[in-house]
């Protein structure tokens, strides 16, 4: 496994710097289209109701966050490595006629560092950068797997994300104008992953019995396609420690309203600004709509009129075509 050692190299890396740092982790689990908290405490995901599903939210920045997914700070490698398998414990998986284990969703595992450093005028800043470890379930023909019910349906939303996964690859590398992000809440989470601004690695996992030479023969083109895509890396943002306090609490601020909005239980379950928020942008989006309708109906208007010339033209052109036949 590639996690061990890439976590151990950011710790080697962190301490041999000597820097101030802070790291955070979050995993989540995406099956059947919705997303669960793999870190969520104990007590919660063994009670009697099922797990609740977290909303994907868009962050204002071209990215989406998730809602209300927990986040555990670590000290050492050891720390990480409780929580991956603490977390993968609870991942679904079942089996089926081609694996005894076969995981019946994806999940994503990130780590989030901050580093304080300071300028030569001896003002403080904070470098922050994210590694997102992400395990996709592999597509499975549900004939060979033997997958029925339940699990057929499993099967057939890993194959569905996993073809919108390759749509968005295709997209990429042909450099068509429509990315379908949106059609998947996988390609959402990693769209910063597919022609963002992030660098990204693919590890194709292939097996070399001939049983399974059509998945290996597919994984390979589709990890062939996938590294033609160009991403654009940017290094990670630098922001003063008093602007980073107040981005905390206004976040702060905005989950105390959430909190006090849900206990008070009064309507939907929505803080006055968040409405207030919805609803601007929806008067937006009908704005939109309809300067593209003005448009479309100017276009139609000039597509007629280019029409009513070429017929004018056309008929002038078939009387100077008589009078030289005459």
């Amino acid at each position: 496994r590639s996690h061990p050692r890439s976590i151990k190299h950011i710790f080697d890396k962190l301490d041999s710097q000597g820097a101030e740092y802070s790291i955070k982790v979050t995993y989540l689990e995406l099956y059947n289209e919705e997303i669960t908290d793999l870190l969520a405490p104990d007590d919660i995901l063994l009670s009697a109701e099922p797990k609740k599903a977290l909303a994907l939210m868009e962050d204002g920045k071209g990215g989406v966050i998730v809602r209300g997914l927990e986040e555990e700070v670590v000290n050492n490698s050891s720390d990480i490595f409780t929580l991956l398998e603490r977390g993968s414990a609870k991942r679904r998986t079942a089996e089926t006629m081609l694996n005894k284990q076969s995981s019946r969703s994806h999940s994503i595992f990130t780590i989030t560092i901050h580093v304080r450093e300071s300028t030569p005028e001896g003002v403080e800043l904070v470098k922050c950068g994210k590694l997102n470890l992400v395990d996709l379930a592999g597509s499975e023909c549900i004939g060979r797997s033997g997958a029925k019910d339940g699990r057929a349906r499993e099967a057939g939303e890993i194959n569905k994300s996993l073809l919108t996964l390759g749509r968005v690859i295709t997209a990429l590398v042909d450099h068509t104008g429509h990315i379908p992000y949106r059609d998947s809440k996988l390609t959402r989470l990693l769209r910063d992953s597919l022609g963002g601004r992030t660098k990204t690695c693919i590890i194709a996992t292939v097996s070399p019995v001939a049983l399974c030479l059509e998945e290996t023969l597919n994984t390979l083109e589709y990890a062939q396609r996938a590294k033609n895509i160009k991403n654009k890396p940017e290094v990670n943002q630098r922001t003063t420690k008093s602007k980073l306090l107040k981005d905390m609490a206004g976040e702060v601020e905005k989950l105390k309203q959430e909190l006090k909005a849900q206990r008070e239980k009064d309507g939907v379950h929505l803080t006055v600004q968040q409405h207030e928020n919805l609803l601007r942008q929806v008067q937006s989006l009908t704005d939109l709509i309809g300067q593209n309708t003005d448009e479309l109906e100017q276009r139609a208007e000039e597509i007629k009129q280019l029409n009513e010339q070429v017929e004018t033209f056309s008929g002038q052109l078939d009387e100077m075509t008589k009078e030289r036949d005459a």
